[in-house]
């Protein structure tokens, strides 16, 4: 099926549809197009935009609102780990290393001195290669889903 736009001899223009181009000229030389509105027979088609496909790469349907929620908490989180982690820029290969082969302190003190608070946590910029050592000798990272500011400030 292929769908034209015709217009009559008054300018009305209208919609529709054939089997293919030669049946549209096929009825249109019987005189079996007519105009829906007036009647007219006196037929062409008309000027018609052409049928451009949506892209490929599209969703079938955005939830902008979803959208905008899943941005939202994003940014929540990226503000939970700057405020609670430590920025060390492009140092971050080296340092994860040497907090991951840190002496555990597990051993109890020998006096009743209190254990100290955990390292604080740490972010920064690792090169792919950096990155692939660090796991390969299971230092445990992750990569974050958004750039730091500080970084992007830099």
């Amino acid at each position: 099926m292929i769908v034209f736009d015709l217009k009559c001899g008054q300018a009305h223009v209208f919609e529709a549809w054939f089997g293919s181009s030669d049946d549209y000229a096929a009825q249109q030389a019987r005189g079996l197009v007519s105009c829906p509105i007036c009647g007219d027979a006196r037929i062409e088609k008309a000027l018609m935009a052409p049928a451009v496909a949506a892209k490929g790469n599209r969703l079938a349907s955005c939830d902008n609102a979803a959208s905008k929620a899943r941005l939202a908490e994003l940014a929540r989180q990226q503000a939970r780990i700057e405020a609670d982690f430590t920025w060390v820029g492009r140092d971050f290969a080296r340092q994860a290393r040497d907090l991951h082969e840190a002496p555990a302190n597990d051993a109890p003190p020998a006096e009743a001195v209190p254990k100290p608070p955990p390292p604080k946590g740490i972010y920064g910029e690792a090169t792919l290669s950096e990155a692939r050592a660090l796991v390969a000798d299971g230092v445990p990272i992750a990569p974050l889903p958004f750039r730091s500011r500080r970084s992007a400030d830099a």
